[in-house]
């Protein structure tokens, strides 16, 4: 059986090389449907790693309560967040003070969504976030020092004049020869001292971690104070076993701050840190799906391009077919030879398309930050799918060609 297979694979390559022109046109069609394939579906792994990682660096063990659930809305019939009445400063407080579940919390609030920053000459686009939050903000929300200091106490306390800038928010401001620490820049109307650089949390999928500026929380509201100011608590578990029971506390202890009645739902929301990337990631399903039907159709495409080529191939070796019946081959050979020999043009087009889709996909993850990816269960796909797509194409001709007549054979010109 194996030298019968190496057989025939030897006479595919010789009749593949006598029509390199149509075989080759045919491989390169079997090669971009595998290439869009695999391409696509190894750029959608490399953001599925980019979003876990970035949500994992806010702290796979911290959660938030905020007035508002987290919903992601596509068309205008999506699905739109609800929304509660605000949290006030005076319920954010009060519930870091009755709060005694063994973890860390911290209260914060948007200054700005959109702010300029200014150092001398310099100031950035207005595109920088800016954050209120007491000492234990940072850790809370995932951020790390990378040089200066946090937050006093008594900064919080009494609202100094203080920032904690982003990577980006640096490298805008100041020159690589130039310290930021202990400079005085201009924020809104006020201008505030940097105490602390926080390390890099990248920008990759449009999540923009590194332009952001950190103010204290009592700053922010004396400073950057609007009707109807809404405040976040975030809360910091020692472990992630311990969330469940984190989060239930912090639900009971909220409740009576909000003043819920018993059967009422909560009105406001508890969210984890892993709540978005696991809806970006389901989202992401349905691009996968799509992916796989174009590269589905693609192959489709190329089953009946080869399936032409390869009738053409049958009626123009018909004397050929014959000369082998006359002398020995059975249907079986026949069938078996023109089988095979699909099966060879789908393969080098399929190898082929999963070398460029994987250079593609790449690509993608390099610029991400993800590193290499070898996407196994798209390779060992795409080489059934080839597999599947050269018995589909071949069959029919190898049939035609295992009952032609020999003697019909032999005289055919």
């Amino acid at each position: 059986m194996a030298s019968f297979i190496r057989e025939n694979i030897r006479i595919s390559l010789g009749s593949i090389r006598s029509q390199l022109l149509r075989t080759t046109l045919t491989v390169l069609i079997i090669s971009i449907g595998i290439m869009a394939l695999v391409g696509i579906l190894t750029a959608i792994d490399a953001i599925k790693s980019s979003i876990n990682s970035n949500f994992t660096n806010m702290g796979a063990n911290t959660f938030t309560i905020r007035n508002r659930e987290m919903s992601i809305r596509i068309g205008e019939n999506g699905k739109k967040p609800r929304k509660f009445r605000n949290i006030t400063y005076e319920e954010a407080v009060t519930f870091t003070k009755d709060y005694s579940f063994p973890a860390k919390p911290s209260v914060s609030t948007m200054a700005s969504g959109a702010g300029t920053m200014k150092y001398g000459s310099k100031k950035t686009n207005p595109n920088i976030r800016v954050f209120g939050g007491d000492e234990n903000y940072m850790a809370t929300s995932g951020y790390e020092l990378e040089r200066g200091r946090n937050f006093s106490t008594q900064e919080a306390l009494f609202g100094n004049h203080v920032v904690l800038l982003g990577k980006d928010v640096v490298e805008a401001l100041f020159t690589k020869q130039e310290d930021p620490l202990d400079k005085v820049i201009t924020i809104g109307s006020g201008k505030y001292k940097v105490i602390g650089i926080l390390k890099s949390k990248g920008n990759s999928s449009g999540f923009g971690g590194d332009k952001v500026g950190i103010l204290t929380l009592n700053n922010v509201r004396q400073y950057f104070s609007m009707p109807n100011m809404t405040f976040t608590i975030n809360v910091l578990t020692s472990s992630s076993q311990l969330m469940e029971a984190a989060i239930n506390e912090a639900i009971g202890t909220f409740r009576v701050i909000r003043k819920v009645r018993i059967g009422e739902e909560n009105n406001f929301e508890i969210i984890k840190s892993d709540n978005l990337a696991n809806m970006l990631i389901g989202l992401i399903g349905k691009a996968t799906t799509g992916a796989t039907i174009i590269g589905v159709i693609t192959l489709l495409g190329a089953a009946i391009g080869l399936m032409n080529i390869m009738l053409v191939s049958v009626t123009e070796r018909t004397r050929e077919i014959g000369i082998r019946k006359a002398v020995g081959a059975t249907k079986e050979a026949i069938r078996g030879q023109f089988l095979v020999e699909a099966i060879v043009i789908c393969q080098i087009g399929g190898l082929l398309g999963i070398l460029l889709g994987m250079a593609i996909g790449n690509l993608i993850s390099f610029q991400l930050g993800v590193g290499f990816i070898v996407p196994w269960v798209w390779i060992i796909s795409g080489i059934i799918l080839c597999m599947l797509v050269g018995l589909f194409a071949g069959l029919y001709p190898a049939v035609k060609a295992s009952q032609l007549d020999p003697i019909d054979a032999l005289r055919f010109e």
